[in-house]
């Protein structure tokens, strides 16, 4: 790419988000400067490089107009104020779609690695060269222009994240960058330039001083890439890793079977598993559960005195768990990925159970209001565990021969679920309320005889609700049930 001939398809954006084009044609005509910046820039000019179709997703807008002066502009617009003292604002256009807008700035006297102290108002390329890596400090004119000042062309050619100007520096200023750098090297298929992954490796202790929260969030943008093996990797290489998942970084080195693990370690393993599930399944929660599947089996194997790692799955739970809160994700998607994690094992043993126990661990979570052919959609939780189960065993000498079966148990489940209709039927058939009815005082022994002839309903050996009473009276040892029977 020549830099003075270099034009992104804006004709394209504009279609999209027309909005952000009289955002950008109204600053202009005040007589302001007003472009596009960042991510549209860059994945504009990657679609161009790969020969790849471009659907512009977010449109960022930067300008040497201040705040006040947008405000004005846009009085007669819906005006959000996010960040007017770090010169940003979102203008709201018709149909609701945000833009934001921020004014061209310079940021000054870092100390905490994470907010500036001072922001001033300066050009265009001032504003430009304060920007984290050298592909996002790309803008372009309302007519498509690319202006680079910072060399974002040649290394979007060469396929690399550096950073602008001296990575130490750009680091010290955020250090949420060193997993932003480790994302855009996996979201677009780019290496880390060697004096950013050695600034990285310098600084990867610091990564502590950002919030819990935007760690998260960055986690998942990771694991939401099509690379997220690769980012596990790049993590535990650059040592942010381990202060940001300890308990990840532990299961390197942690020994297993050979016959059953010939990759390796279980961290290797993990990141096998990951790899399996990228390109495939792109939820970042489902690759989280992949990554901790596994992450009980170095204190089960402690626990065996290196015997075995028996027990790992709910050993894993609890660190799961524990993991999780730190890392501030929500109660109900710890919850899932601890499911996971703690069933990922059992549903390899699918074949092998009662029809019952089947019929239960597939209605796990389940959505009665899908349809039974939109299997994903009815059985999401047991979904998920197919897919943990796949990647799982791709990652090992098992392969297909562990998930194969399963799958077919699950086809043919599905034809026995239509005929016996289901746990809603089988709680229809026969309650707690029954039991307690047939003089059962309250305690355990009322679940557990609840939950067997749930079981029998389930696998189709009792069809009707006198033949569920029938059996609870003669497993609570009672002779008479007519007086429950409808």
């Amino acid at each position: 790419m020549d830099n003075h001939c270099v034009r992104i398809p804006v004709e394209r954006i504009w279609e999209e988000h027309p909005v952000a084009k009289e955002v950008v044609d109204r600053l202009n005509k005040a007589g302001y400067l007003a472009v596009l910046v960042g991510g549209v820039v860059r994945d504009a000019l990657l679609a161009e490089l790969r020969g790849q179709p471009f659907s512009p997703q977010d449109v960022d807008i930067a300008t040497s107009a201040p705040p006040e002066e947008i405000h004005r502009l846009f009085a007669d617009w819906r005006v959000l104020t996010v960040g007017e003292a770090f010169g940003v604002v979102v203008v709201v256009g018709t149909g609701g779609r945000q833009y934001e807008v921020a004014t061209f700035r310079a940021e000054e006297g870092y100390e905490d690695g994470r907010r500036p102290r001072r922001v001033r108002w300066v050009g265009l390329v001032e504003d430009l060269q304060r920007r984290d890596f050298t592909v996002n400090g790309l803008a372009a004119t309302l007519e498509g222009e690319v202006i680079d000042v910072v060399g974002g062309l040649a290394d979007l050619q060469a396929g690399i994240i550096r950073t602008i100007g001296d990575p130490d520096c750009r680091f010290s200023e955020d250090f949420l960058r060193m997993l932003r750098a480790v994302r855009f090297a996996c979201q677009l298929d780019f290496r880390l330039e060697e004096q950013t992954k050695a600034a990285i490796l310098r600084h990867a202790d610091k990564i502590l001083k950002i919030s819990w929260e935007r760690i998260r969030d960055e986690l998942l943008r990771i694991l939401g890439t099509p690379r997220a093996a690769q980012g596990i990797k790049l993590l535990a290489d650059l040592g942010l890793l381990q202060p940001i998942l300890p308990e990840i970084a532990n299961l390197a080195n942690v020994p297993q079977p050979e016959e059953y693990h010939p990759e390796g370690d279980v961290l290797t393993h993990t990141i096998l598993a990951l790899g399996a599930a990228d390109g495939v399944w792109d939820s970042p929660i489902l690759k989280l559960a992949i990554l901790f599947h596994d992450v009980g089996k170095p204190q089960a194997l402690r626990r065996s005195g290196g015997e075995n790692m028996a027990g790992h799955c709910q050993l894993g739970v609890r660190i799961v768990e524990e993991a999780l809160t730190r890392l501030r994700f929500s109660r109900r998607e710890t919850e899932y990925v601890a499911f996971l994690v703690s069933e990922h094992m059992r549903v390899a043993r699918l074949p092998k159970m009662g029809l019952g126990k089947q019929v239960i661990l597939l209605c796990e979570g389940e959505n009665e209001v899908a349809d039974l052919s939109q299997f994903s959609q009815r059985f999401p939780r047991f979904s998920d565990l197919l897919r943990v189960l796949v990647c799982d065993a791709e990652a090992s000498a098992h392969r297909s021969s562990a998930w194969l079966p399963v799958l077919a148990q699950t086809v043919r489940l599905l034809v026995h679920l239509r005929r016996v209709q289901g746990v809603r039927r089988a709680r229809e058939f026969i309650s707690g309320a029954d039991i307690l009815a047939m003089g059962e005082p309250p305690g355990p022994r009322v679940g557990q005889v609840l939950a067997e002839i749930h079981e029998r309903i389930l696998s189709g050996d009792i069809t009707s609700r006198e033949e569920a009473l029938r059996k609870a009276a003669e497993l609570l040892g009672r002779r008479e049930t007519s007086f429950l029977l409808d």
